[in-house]
């Protein structure tokens, strides 16, 4: 027991105590209380997982896409690993949360100052399952951010503080297409993907991550590679009905999630399928032109966006506006594409202030 005065005096620095355990002497806090109270303010850091929705520059250099003219034709002016005109959805969410968008893994090494930002460990193609892509699924994407907390780049405190960002945007749905999988199989491959999905946010929540916002399909039906056919006039709403399911089994899971929570983790789902939707049915609100067509396509059905012959003489055309185009490619939204989507994101759902508290 204290007598009364030693009991005075510590009382008397019992809040200069809690300011400086609050994160100002940088030491840990381990109490499940202080822990939440964390969490009332802005995370610091921001933890990216994923394809090239939100890859901002790990695909290899040699790999078509992201780092061949004219992919950062609006920003950064040149290639930068983005797979569109200019930014993409990683660096919305990092300005929404007021960080700078995220160190992609690739570059951890050469940007050192930057890494309390967070880190981006998204791979353009790739999916919760290998893809034809050989770049890293999303385990072992994980498995990178694990190697980084055992050399001690990231401490639990680190993580207590960030959210994870995490893309499932369609890769492993057109491998098992173009594989040859069957429409009467595709159900339980949406589950699959779904369950590996779960797996992979219980992993990040493990590691000590405790908000993780994963992001519901797109419409695929109405991506460009889909609309082709009609001329860039009408989604395929038969692929649309199917990515339905793909999203209900998300939100169903992700509801069960958050009731088995015991460690005031969150799971939030971002819907990005209303949201696209909705861009894409009232486009002039946005001042979009032309809501199917893709700005930049290749001049034949075997080129595409970045396309270069032999001669290296490029074999692919440009629209006159970016700014007035949803999508870049035959995949990707342009940055105008991704800012309406972050606009209608802020106005018509709860889930990105959800990220900030």
């Amino acid at each position: 027991m204290m007598d009364s005065h030693k009991q005075l005096f510590f009382l008397s620095f019992l809040p200069l105590l809690l300011l400086l355990l609050s994160g100002h002497m940088g030491l840990q806090l381990t109490e499940a209380h202080l822990q939440r109270h964390e969490m009332n303010y802005p995370p610091k850091m921001l933890l990216v997982f994923g394809d090239s929705y939100v890859d901002t520059g790990n695909t290899r250099i040699d790999q078509a896409g992201s780092w061949k003219n004219p992919y950062g034709v609006t920003f950064p002016g040149k290639p930068a690993g983005r797979f569109s005109d200019g930014r993409v959805l990683t660096d919305f969410i990092a300005k929404y949360l007021g960080i700078k968008s995220p160190v992609p893994y690739k570059f951890r090494k050469l940007m050192l100052k930057q890494l309390k930002s967070g880190m981006n460990f998204a791979y353009g193609g790739t999916g919760v399952f290998d893809t034809s892509s050989k770049n890293p699924n999303m385990t072992i994407q994980i498995d990178f951010l694990k190697q980084l907390i055992k050399e001690h780049v990231y401490t639990t405190s680190d993580l207590n503080n960030s959210v994870a960002y995490v893309s499932v945007a369609g890769n492993d749905y057109n491998f098992y297409l173009a594989t040859n999988g069957s429409i009467e199989g595709f159900p339980s491959f949406i589950a699959s993907v779904v369950n590996q999905t779960v797996t992979n946010l219980l992993h990040i929540q493990r590691l000590g991550v405790r908000k993780i916002v994963v992001g519901g399909l797109q419409p695929l039906g109405c991506l460009p590679s889909s609309t082709a056919l009609s001329s860039f006039q009408q989604c395929n709403s038969t692929f649309n009905d199917l990515i339905g399911l793909h999203n209900k089994l998300l939100n169903q899971a992700v509801t069960k999630l958050n009731q088995k929570s015991k460690d005031n983790s969150t799971f939030i789902v971002l819907d990005l399928f209303d949201t696209f939707m909705s861009v894409l049915n009232h486009p002039s609100t946005n001042n979009i032109k032309d809501p199917l067509k893709p700005c930049c396509v290749g001049l034949s059905s075997q080129d595409f966006c970045g396309s270069v012959d032999e001669r290296n003489v490029k074999q692919y055309k440009v629209c006159d506006s970016p700014k007035s185009a949803f999508f870049w490619d035959l995949l990707h939204p342009t940055q105008a594409g991704w800012h309406a989507v972050y606009n209608k994101l802020q106005t018509t759902t709860s889930a990105l202030r959800r990220l900030r508290y």
